[in-house]
């Protein structure tokens, strides 16, 4: 038995244009985070990377594969934390943003900081997928800095350095 169509018309909901760039601006963000375009994802720059080539320097070339990954991890959490929260304190320079050690201690910490660095990497991701973040807003606690900026540094930040580890990695024939 075919059901009987409703007398009553439905309207569309209307999508006003600043709501389509809106979205089509996180989207962007969002392709340029998970490493779309131009850029390599942070899984494919490190692929099956072991832990035994993790500090391995090759010549001429000043970091191992873990100082880069510890990095980046660094990097992209104060990065993060700032966005977020307005008690953050970023770590001095250079130091803070640097791992003190060429390689990791071991196997535990290779896949920590890989697995911390993909957690806040999409922790930014949902931040930017939150319509409720007005990703133009200056953040109170920042000096000019918006959501949107901090977004783009992340995105450029990582693909810089795992461009790095893609050549890391062809150098050493991985």
């Amino acid at each position: 038995m075919k059901k009987k169509s409703s007398s009553k018309k439905r309207t569309p909901k209307t999508v006003k244009p600043s709501d389509r760039r809106d979205k089509s601006l996180r989207d962007h963000l969002l392709y340029l985070l998970k490493g779309g375009g131009a850029h390599v994802s942070f899984d494919d720059a490190m692929g099956d990377w072991t832990l035994q080539l993790a500090g391995v320097k090759v010549a001429n070339f000043p970091h191992t594969a873990w100082m880069l990954l510890e990095h980046m991890r660094l990097a992209q959490r104060d990065i993060l934390d700032f966005s977020r929260n307005s008690k953050h304190v970023s770590p001095p320079w250079p130091e803070g943003y640097w791992p003190a050690s060429e390689a990791p201690t071991d196997e535990k910490a290779w896949t920590a900081s890989m697995a911390a660095f993909n957690k806040d990497l999409r922790t930014m991701q949902q931040l930017v997928s939150d319509r409720e973040t007005d990703l133009y807003a200056r953040i109170p606690w920042g000096d000019g800095q918006t959501i949107l900026r901090e977004a783009m540094l992340l995105a450029d930040h990582n693909a810089y350095h795992l461009g790095q580890l893609v050549m890391l990695r062809k150098s050493i024939g991985i």
